[in-house]
């Protein structure tokens, strides 16, 4: 029994690989540095990073089953029973625990854990803004509130935003397609465990001093001059690249050969649409990052000097390639939605989209465009003055196929019997905050108005708008809808509209006064700041513990209405799809 337990796949083998492999890849860098005369021999940055950023790490996936199938399948081995895919799914609780090939319980699994990465990082945000409610510095130096900043932003993008539009689709895609599961079921499962692996990474990194360079980690500011966290950051990135790569190879395989008979490209869901054109972006665009960090890292642990300008680097290089995947990024983050966003409209509108096709279309003219505006980012670093108009107008024109989706948005709505339940007031939300983060951007993409407001709190205004008032709404309206499809039971919908005005009023009421911090020349990423921004200071940070409590109405809705909630009937919103 004690040897079925401590060899079979599961959180027990995992307790002892995990620290095994680390061991593991701390002897092998110590005993090359100890050959190589090189100290110290222990304790340096090329063990962390070895052992415990990518020996151990493997040594979990592995302790816990994430590799069990293609180990018995190299060698030979049958496939032990309860590796068999047909056997997996969601029987109880403790199956959300292990390494599952269904995609429904991957899909819950990414949700959840992402919620927790989200809750993390606005924990973060609230420390941020208690600092900042009063000029002077209160509670942390610049060092630590830069960490805070920093990590806050990481989880959020990387952890909560992106993979949250993962779990959705892993839940609702096959299923929209008539797919019996992903193409790859074990590869989706070992996608999912790649995430918690991440995360760790960047919320652990505050032991070790955290990186404190912004969720950009800008070199040579990242790659020489932070503590040992920078490498965290540049390892946790990779895992969560890692894991969005084989998530949209697997979304790509399965929506190009598993749809249905029947069911063409152009009867394919809109959420479909987008999951598809999204999975063209990660695999070409998250390559871009993984190099960058790698380079960067190679800077920080083996004192290359791809960045650093002494040795002959180039700087300015690792904005270029880093904006070149992290533009493409901000679509990344907003297909997903926008797919969501024309089910949820239609189905409460009781019409279909309107133009279906064009919306297909823009879909995928965003992703030829998104590869065409990175340097818009960088028109006040010093790059080549003959780069910027054309940037600008890239920049612009790309509102041009978004602009279409929300014409027809609005003229899906046109005369359609509305009804206002939870989803589809989020779905307003979204609405009329991505238009203001649209026309924030649109502003910014001008080189003008750019060169005034770079570095001050009206882009944070803009980022905000555009990854909250846009991404976080539709992942919300996307949860309340297919919540009784997860779970078999109906939320609280006077609980989900408290959650959602509490949202929309505190969202509002934190960022929209950022704008005018921003034009007046408050700048962001600073612990202390002029006297005469106080006042709007304050009122920001007490709106921001509003937004902040709005969270906790939506966790007790969504823990007490999957456990006690009224049973769901078999089509709640009378919808004609998913």
């Amino acid at each position: 029994m004690m040897r079925r337990h401590l060899l079979g796949a599961g959180w027990i083998r995992a307790a002892w690989m995990f620290p095994a492999f680390g061991a593991l890849g701390l002897g092998i860098v110590s005993f090359c540095r100890w050959g190589g005369g090189w100290h110290p021999i222990l304790l340096s940055e090329p063990d962390v990073l070895v052992g415990l950023l990518v020996a151990a790490p493997v040594g979990f996936l592995a302790g816990i089953g994430a590799f069990d199938y293609w180990t018995n399948y190299v060698l030979g081995k049958p496939t032990p029973a309860h590796e068999d895919h047909s056997g997996h799914g969601a029987k109880s609780w403790k199956d959300y625990f292990r390494v599952n090939t269904d995609h429904k319980v991957i899909g819950v699994q990414y949700l959840v854990t992402t919620i927790i990465f989200f809750l993390i990082g606005g924990m973060l945000a609230m420390l941020v803004r208690a600092e900042l409610a009063k000029p002077g510095v209160q509670y942390f130096g610049g060092q630590t509130y830069n960490s805070l900043f920093s990590v806050h932003a990481s989880l959020m993008i990387f952890l909560f935003i992106i993979p949250a539009f993962a779990g959705l689709a892993n839940f609702v895609v096959p299923l929209m397609l008539g797919a019996a599961d992903m193409a790859f079921p074990r590869l989706n499962a070992l996608s999912f465990w790649l995430l918690p692996i991440a995360g760790v990474m960047m919320v652990s990194s505050f032991i070790v001093g955290a990186f404190a360079g912004g969720w950009t980690g800008y070199a040579p500011l990242n790659s020489t001059h932070q503590p040992m966290g920078a490498i965290f950051f540049n390892q946790g990135v990779q895992w969560a690249g890692a894991s969005s790569i084989m998530t949209a190879l697997n979304f790509l395989v399965t929506i190009i050969t598993m749809r249905a008979p029947g069911m063409t490209f152009w009867r394919m869901p809109l959420l479909v649409w987008a999951n598809f054109t999204t999975s063209l972006l990660v695999v070409i665009a998250t390559p871009f990052i993984a190099g960058s960090q790698f380079f960067s890292m190679f800077d920080h642990v083996m004192h290359t000097a791809f960045f650093t300008p002494v040795g002959g680097g180039y700087p300015l290089g690792y904005q270029h390639i880093f904006w070149f995947y992290s533009h493409p990024a901000v679509y990344i983050m907003m297909l997903p939605g926008f797919g969501i966003m024309s089910e949820v409209i239609s189905v409460f509108s009781r019409k279909p989209v309107f133009g279906y096709r064009l919306m297909a279309l823009s879909l995928m003219a965003i992703v030829v465009l998104g590869f065409s505006v990175w340097a818009h980012h960088m028109f006040t670093s010093g790059m080549s003055n003959w780069l910027q108009d054309p940037m600008m107008i890239t920049t612009l024109l790309i509102a041009v196929p978004t602009g279409i989706k929300i014409f027809s948005w609005l003229a899906t709505m046109w005369e359609g019997k509305l009804h206002f339940n939870t989803p589809m007031l989020f779905a307003l939300g979204f609405l009329s905050m991505f238009v203001i983060g649209g026309l924030s951007g649109v502003m910014l993409g001008a080189v003008p108005i750019d060169i005034h407001v770079t570095d001050t709190y009206f882009v944070v205004a803009h980022l905000h708008y555009v990854l909250f008032g846009g991404s976080v709404f539709t992942i919300f309206a996307g949860i309340y809808y297919w919540f009784p499809k997860m779970t078999g039971r109906m939320y609280d919908e006077r609980l989900g509209k408290l959650h959602f005005w509490l949202t929309f009023v505190g969202f509002n009421l934190t960022f929209f006064p950022m704008h005018i911090l921003g034009t007046e020349g408050m700048p962001r990423r600073v612990v202390d700041y002029a006297s005469k921004f106080g006042g709007l200071n304050m009122f920001i940070s007490l709106a921001s513990f509003g937004l902040g409590a709005s969270v906790l109405v939506f966790l007790y809705n969504m823990i007490t209405s999957w456990r006690f909630g009224e049973i769901a009937p078999a089509n709640p919103w009378r919808a004609m799809t998913l």
